[in-house]
């Protein structure tokens, strides 16, 4: 096989492999996962919200889910690390796999358009913008694009800076798809930055490292949500409460 099929073939097992994380650890918050092969076997890196879901009760999540990998993907002895992640508001997987529970639980889809691009300029990004498209109010396929922010659109600071994601969603109406581009600002990287030097600066004090504190499961608090579903009962009731600014548009036409 020529190299030109080994790598059409390998992305088409990552597009097959990242199908069925999506769905197999969706309550985990699943947002990419990272393949590295090497001379003992393949490092499978998940990048997830909450990680104590994919581990499952000592370990049988990471057991249950090498077979898998195994012997249905046919990656040679996966090693599978787990990598949580900071800030899941700022992913643009994970607020397309939320988004499209909203509307998958019958959300009007501008409404859940608003409360994303509130929620991840609220989480620190430099700029958003949500596509929908497909069956959104009637039986004539259209589609609206929102933006908040500053989203570059084009150069070398848009492969950098921006990082998107795409998803469909079946509805009673029809087959809705959602793309969600997000700009990071400590991604940012400027043309030029200026250092000033004081001379009668401190030196640096080295930060001694802070013990890390084991929280039992008897400490977790019970109001946080603990999985992707419980987020998304949440959101639904603040969701209500958000402005569509339907009646303005209604208005002007």
């Amino acid at each position: 096989m020529s190299s030109v099929k080994n790598v059409i073939n390998d992305s088409y097992k990552l597009m097959l492999l990242k199908d069925y994380l999506r769905e197999a650890i969706k309550e985990a918050g699943f947002s990419e996962v990272d393949i590295q092969k090497t001379p003992t076997g393949t490092r499978v890196g998940l990048h997830v919200t909450r990680p104590g879901i994919v581990i499952g009760r000592k370990g049988s999540g990471i057991r249950d889910l090498t077979k898998v990998l195994e012997t249905d993907f046919g990656l040679k002895n996966p090693q599978i690390s787990v990598i949580e992640i900071t800030k899941p508001e700022l992913e643009p997987s994970v607020m397309c796999n939320r988004m499209s529970q909203h509307l998958a639980r019958g959300t009007a889809f501008r409404r859940a358009v608003m409360w994303t691009m509130q929620t991840i300029m609220e989480a620190g990004a430099m700029g958003v913008q949500i596509t929908t498209s497909g069956k959104l109010r009637g039986d004539r396929s259209s589609f609206e694009k929102h933006s908040k922010g500053v989203l570059p659109r084009a150069g070398h600071q848009a492969t950098v800076i921006v990082s998107e994601d795409i998803v469909h969603v079946q509805t009673k109406m029809g087959l809705i798809g959602v793309r969600i581009r997000i700009a990071r600002k400590e991604r940012f990287i400027p043309e030029f930055e200026l250092k000033v030097v004081k001379k009668d600066a401190k030196p640096k004090v080295e930060e001694i490292p802070q013990e890390i504190e084991i929280v039992e499961e008897a400490q977790i608090d019970p109001t946080k949500p603990r999985t992707e579903s419980e987020v998304i009962e949440l959101e639904e009731k603040l969701i209500e409460t958000v402005e569509t600014f339907e009646e303005v548009e209604e208005e002007l036409k």
